[in-house]
């Protein structure tokens, strides 16, 4: 099965219409683990698929979080940036490159808290420092 095949399966799984539009969508979010933001991948389709709007762009990764087939990420309030990782992970923004970095957390993370009693309905981790590569400059 092609990548475009596994894609229409993944949206019709999730009761989402596979047009042309969430199909290139959810192919560049596969492709870029750099958590683009929605101008990001708008610029970036449109080169290759001028049909597409702006505002296509924002409904439809609203749509793909809402069936959480993607994660939004808001690190800072100025911007949303998207990742197609749903698994638990954190985030580590550097604030000199502002590059956005996975963070591999172990399964167990949230049961080392101690939050016993408490119903935890979403969870982000988000860490912001200088990356190796900006702390070695």
């Amino acid at each position: 099965m092609n990548k475009t095949e596994q894609i229409k399966k993944i949206l019709l799984n999730n009761k989402i219409q596979p047009s042309l539009q969430r199909i290139k969508i959810y192919e560049f979010l596969l492709g870029n683990k750099t958590h683009p933001t929605a101008d990001i991948i708008y610029n970036n389709i449109n080169k290759e698929l001028a049909i597409i709007s702006k505002a296509t762009v924002y409904n439809t990764l609203k749509l793909f979080v809402e069936k959480n087939i993607i994660s939004e990420i808001t690190i800072d309030n100025t911007e949303s940036r998207y990742d197609y990782n749903t698994k638990f992970h954190g985030h580590f923004k550097c604030e000199k490159c502002n590059t956005l970095y996975d963070l591999d957390l172990k399964s167990d993370f949230l049961n080392s808290l101690n939050l016993n009693g408490f119903k935890i309905n979403n969870s982000h981790l988000y860490i912001k420092g200088i990356c190796k590569k900006c702390n070695s400059n």
